[in-house]
C-alpha cells in the first residue's frame, strides 16, 4: 500500500475520519497456517510473551486417531493486532471464486469453494466472512450448519472432519459490490471500490472477507481460481494468468484466471469494467499486461511504459522479479492510494496523469512490494514495517536519481520527526491496530533501513537485502527473522543496534550523522 505521497519536509498525511471499529477478542493460539509458514511471536526480541503454538498440517490420516476428539478450530491465528484474523484447524489448499457480475452497485450471485486440509480433528471451523447475504453452505457436498458471528462464519459439518482429512467447503451467497469500510490512516476506504462501469478491489488489510469467505491473514496464502461472468461490453481481470474466456447465454462472457502462485487474501484483485489490455515485455521477456479503462489508455501511456525500466532497476538491487507476470491496473476512481495486489498493482488514474516524479514514486513503491510484502509476506501485522518500509526506501532511492528529493534530505526530514511519530503512532515494529498504516510504517520505517545501511555500509546492506528476499521468497517472515539474517550477513550481532530503532521510545543517533537532531515531541 502506498501512503499518500509526502515531500521530504512534510511526510505526515492529513488526518482522516475513522469509522471502522474492531471488536476486542481474546487472542487464540496459533494452530495452523498455509504451507510451512506460521506466526511466531518475536517475544525474545521484542520483550513480549511466549511464542504462539505452531501447528503443522498432518499428512493423509483417513480417520480420527484414537483418543483425538474433534474440537472447534481456533477463531483466529492469534495476531496481537487482529486476534480474529485468519482461522485455525485447517490449511487452505485452493480458493475457487465464481462471480456472476451484473451491473455497478448491484448485488450478484457468488459461490466460493474452499479446498482445505484439517490440521486437527474438527467438530467445526470458522471462515472470515463479513456482510453479504448467505445462501447456503455445504461440506463435501452435504449441507452444513452455518452461523454468522460478526466477521466470523462458523461452519459445523454434518460429520467431524478427521485430522489430515481433505475437505471442500462451498459457500453460496449474494455478493454486495457496494460493501466497504473505512480506516483513519493511509488505507481510507477499502473492500469493494465501485467505478463508473464496474469495480476494483482493495482488500488490505482485512477487506478480503467482504469479497469472499477466507482465511484472512497476510501470512496465510493459497492459490485462487477466478471465474467471473460479465455482461456484453465489459471485461474482467484478476491476479495471475488469463486461462480463457467462454461465451455464455445472453452475450455474457465468463473469464477464468489462475493466480499461478499462492496469494494472501489482502492481495487479491478482481476488477470489472470497460478495459483495454495493453501487452508489453519486461526484463528477460517477462509478460507485462496493463489493464486500462478505455478512455485512459493514451493519457496514462507515458508513465505506464516505464514499468520495464523500473523492473530492471529493482532487479539490479533485489534480484529476479519473483512472479511470472506483472502489470498495472489503472483505477478509474477517486481512490487516493495505490495497492500492491499480486502481479497486478492498482494505481489510481490521478497518479498517472500528474507529475512524473510522483508517478514514478508510486509505481516503484507498488512494484517493490512484489519482493517485500507479496513474495516475502509479513508474519504478523506488527511486522508491516518490513513491507512498507522497504517499499518507501526503494521508492525514495529511485526518486533520488530521477528528479526527486535526495534520499539523504528525505531521511533527515524523517529523522527530525521520528520521536513525534513514535509518540503518536508507536515505534516502527510496535504499531497499534489503529496506527498500522500511519506514516511511521512508511518514511519512519524506511529510516530504519537507512540507519542500517549507514551502520554496516552500502555493500553489506545490499547483501542483506538480496539475501532477505531470496531466503524468504514465497514465505512469511518477521522482525526477528530480519534481525537474525542481517546479523548473519553483516558478521556482527545487530540486535543491540536495531532493537532501539524498532522498539525504543526515542530515536537513536544516526550513524555517521552527529549533526542530525530530533525535534521535540508535542502532545
Amino acid at each position: 500500500m502506498k501512503a499518500p505521497l509526502t515531500r521530504a519536509t512534510h511526510p505526515e498525511p492529513a488526518p482522516r475520519r475513522h469509522r471502522h471499529v474492531v471488536r476486542a477478542r481474546r487472542a487464540a493460539l496459533v494452530l495452523t497456517c498455509t504451507g510451512a509458514v506460521a506466526l511466531i511471536a518475536d517475544a525474545l526480541f521484542a520483550g513480549g510473551g511466549p511464542p504462539a503454538e505452531r501447528g503443522t498440517p498432518a499428512p493423509g490420516a483417513s480417520a480420527v486417531p484414537a483418543g483425538a476428539r474433534p474440537a472447534p478450530g481456533a477463531r483466529g491465528v492469534g495476531d496481537p493486532l487482529m486476534p480474529l484474523a485468519g482461522n485455525g484447524g485447517y490449511t487452505v489448499r485452493r480458493y475457487t471464486l465464481d462471480f456472476d457480475w451484473q451491473a455497478p452497485r448491484t448485488p450478484f450471485a457468488a459461490v466460493a469453494t474452499v479446498r482445505a486440509t484439517a490440521t486437527q480433528a474438527l467438530s467445526r471451523f470458522d471462515l472470515d466472512f463479513a456482510g453479504n447475504t448467505l445462501r447456503g453452505v455445504t461440506v463435501d457436498g452435504a449441507p452444513a450448519a452455518a452461523v454468522r458471528d460478526g466477521d466470523e462464519l462458523v461452519v459445523t459439518p454434518g460429520r467431524p472432519v478427521p485430522r489430515g482429512g481433505a475437505f471442500t467447503v462451498r459457500v453460496a451467497y449474494t455478493a454486495d459490490p457496494t460493501q466497504g469500510r473505512h480506516r483513519d490512516d493511509a488505507i481510507q476506504d477499502y473492500g469493494w471500490v465501485p467505478t463508473a462501469d464496474g469495480t476494483i478491489v482493495c482488500a488490505q488489510p482485512d477487506g478480503a472477507r467482504m469479497i469472499f469467505p477466507a482465511n484472512d491473514h497476510p501470512s496465510l496464502r493459497a492459490p485462487v481460481t477466478f471465474r467471473i461472468t460479465t455482461p456484453p461490453g465489459l471485461s474482467a481481470v484478476a491476479n495471475g494468468r488469463l486461462v480463457g474466456t467462454d461465451r455464455r447465454p445472453g452475450g455474457r462472457t465468463r473469464w477464468t484466471y489462475d493466480s499461478e502462485q499462492p496469494i494472501a487474501p489482502q492481495l487479491v484483485q478482481m476488477a470489472v469494467g470497460r478495459f483495454r489490455f495493453v501487452d508489453s515485455k519486461g526484463p528477460h521477456g517477462l509478460p507485462v499486461r496493463d489493464v486500462v479503462p478505455d478512455g485512459l489508455v493514451t493519457d496514462t501511456e507515458a508513465y505506464r511504459s516505464l514499468t520495464p525500466e523500473h523492473l530492471t532497476w529493482l532487479e539490479q538491487r533485489l534480484g529476479p522479479y519473483p512472479f511470472r507476470r506483472y502489470g498495472v491496473l489503472v483505477g478509474d476512481t477517486d481512490l487516493p492510494v495505490a495497492l500492491e495486489t499480486q502481479s497486478l498493482s492498482v494505481v489510481p488514474r490521478d497518479d498517472l496523469l500528474g507529475d512524473r516524479v510522483d508517478a514514478e514514486r508510486n509505481l516503484v513503491h507498488e512494484l517493490t512490494h512484489h519482493w517485500t510484502g507479496d513474495s516475502v509476506a509479513v508474519r504478523r501485522w506488527s511486522d508491516l514495517w518490513l513491507s512498507e518500509g522497504h517499499a518507501r526506501y526503494y521508492e525514495r532511492l529511485y526518486s533520488d536519481t530521477h528528479g526527486g528529493d535526495s534520499l539523504e534530505d528525505a531521511m533527515r526530514a524523517a529523522y527530525e520527526q521520528h520521536d513525534q511519530w513514535r509518540h503518536d503512532e508507536g515505534a516502527p515494529a510496535e504499531p497499534t491496530e489503529a496506527t498500522l498504516f500511519k506514516v511511521m510504517r512508511y518514511d519512519g520505517s524506511a529510516l530504519v533501513l537507512y540507519a542500517l545501511r549507514e551502520k554496516v555500509g552500502a555493500e553489506a546492506f545490499d547483501r542483506i537485502e538480496r539475501t532477505w528476499v531470496t531466503r524468504y521468497r514465497g514465505r512469511a517472515a518477521g522482525t526477528a527473522d530480519f534481525v537474525a539474517l542481517a546479523s548473519q550477513v553483516a558478521g556482527e550481532d545487530l540486535t543491540p543496534f536495531l532493537k532501539p530503532w524498532l522498539y525504543g521510545a526515542h530515536t537513536p543517533p544516526m550513524p555517521g550523522r552527529p549533526d542530525w537532531q530530533v525535534d521535540p515531541v508535542e502532545d
